[in-house]
């Protein structure tokens, strides 16, 4: 099986999400800058430098929303070995990968897709 490894969220303001998720429940924050698309990265899970250390946790992060932005809900990241194997199943099964894999320095490739239901979805193939 391919794990769910990652969450992602839209937020509108970044600063105000960091605030709400570090009192509520914990969570660490860090926020990047516009070489990584504004992006901010939500521990929340004891993790080491491969992530959580805990089975079944997951980590997460939010992306900016923007009136551009194609996608603006929740959705999963899916890691896996071969993420040009795999864009050609979620064809096959009747999904849709939207654009080619970005390089995540440090972490790997990334891609979206939308499943068959037209839910928001990204695969991982890390480094």
């Amino acid at each position: 099986m391919d794990p769910v490894v990652h969450f992602e969220m839209p937020a509108e303001d970044r600063k105000r999400m960091a605030e709400f998720y570090k009192k509520t429940f914990g969570w660490e924050i860090q926020m990047f800058g516009p070489e990584m698309g504004n992006y901010v990265m939500a521990m929340t899970a004891k993790s080491d430098k491969k992530g959580p250390i805990e089975p079944g946790s997951i980590n997460g992060g939010f992306f900016e929303k923007t009136p551009d932005s194609p996608m603006k809900h929740p959705s999963v990241v899916v890691q896996v070995t071969d993420i040009q194997a795999s864009m050609q199943k979620v064809k096959d099964g009747g999904g849709t990968v939207l654009g080619e894999p970005m390089k995540i320095p440090g972490v790997g490739l990334y891609v979206v897709f939308v499943d068959t239901e037209g839910n928001k979805a990204s695969m991982m193939q890390p480094e």
